[in-house]
């Protein structure tokens, strides 16, 4: 990680280094298990691998795509740039590209698989609603995972559900046409519903363990990024009222806007939560608000006694 003002995280580094271990031994045995139930190993490795490729160097662009976000200029927001270039020249880093989302939702994302190649992008929501210390302060927070390179770690963790996701979508499309020739070499064709059922209990698998195993990393990160950012500023109070004014209006939000923004939740700096079931509730990106803000609130505490 490239050294800026930020405060270094230890346990994140080493969460985030025990995650990718995990997730790479995962996807190892997740390309094996494909290749001896499928048979052809070069496609198998070159679309997992293409398909990595793809995601860690054009995260950036998927996700602005998908906010519907827009690069902007100084010209274009010259006080949304101000506050980034306040805070990169305190916390003494590259300033990533910026970016506004026309979008109600109020809400602010980082993205980019370095600091020289990351944007911070904001949504308009977020910008009428904050004043500018809070809007200062969330900006802090999603530069501090920039910094930490922690939204690098989340792009290439998330790679592995999303491929699996997409190899039981392929086998079920494929057992609905016939096999799509699966299980049709090596005198296999009577088998052709068994390897793909058996491809489709392996995903299932994979999935529900990298599921589990980025959750987790999502959840200490982003107390991660409430510490480092509060610090940069030397505020957390003022974080502390962004998280509060954020997380109510969301309730404001209608529930189609929020489950359409449920996918990226994990890089948000508040989440979108539909009213009602969803996997998000149970297995939080974020964790609770309270928690948030209890951590902020110590801080707060800290700070006021070395003061």
């Amino acid at each position: 990680m490239a050294r800026t003002r930020f405060p270094a995280d230890r346990g994140l580094s080493s969460r985030m280094l025990l995650t990718m271990f995990l997730l790479g031994l995962l996807y190892v045995v997740f390309v094996g298990v494909l290749i001896s139930l499928i048979g052809n190993w070069l496609i198998v490795v070159l679309i997992a691998g293409g398909f990595l490729f793809f995601q860690y160097f054009f995260s950036d662009r998927i996700a602005l795509y998908a906010m519907r976000g827009q690069e902007v200029s100084p010209q274009q927001a010259p006080e949304l740039h101000q506050l980034i270039d306040r805070l990169c020249a305190l916390a003494d880093m590259p300033k990533p590209r910026v970016a506004i989302s026309d979008s109600d939702l109020p809400n602010a994302f980082a993205t980019g698989r370095n600091q020289q190649h990351a944007v911070v992008c904001v949504t308009t929501g977020i910008m009428r609603r904050l004043s500018e210390p809070e809007l200062e302060a969330v900006l802090s927070h999603e530069l501090s995972h920039v910094a930490h390179r922690d939204v690098a770690v989340m792009t290439i963790a998330s790679f592995l559900g999303i491929l699996a996701g997409l190899v039981v979508r392929y086998s079920i499309y494929a057992g609905a046409f016939g096999g799509g020739g699966w299980g049709r070499s090596n005198d296999n064709r009577d088998n052709t519903g068994l390897v793909i059922l058996l491809v489709v209990l392996a995903s299932a698998i994979v999935y529900a363990l990298s599921f589990l195993l980025t959750r987790a990393l999502s959840r200490y990160r982003e107390l991660s990024a409430d510490r480092a950012g509060a610090i940069l500023i030397g505020r957390p109070s003022t974080l502390a009222s962004a998280l509060v004014k954020v997380s109510g209006e969301m309730a404001r939000i209608p529930t189609r806007d929020l489950r359409a923004a449920e996918p990226l939740n994990a890089f948000f700096f508040a989440p979108a939560l539909a009213p009602g079931f969803s996997f998000s509730s149970l297995f939080a990106t974020h964790p609770p608000l309270q928690r948030r803000l209890d951590q902020l609130a110590r801080l707060e505490a800290q700070l006021g006694r070395q003061a």
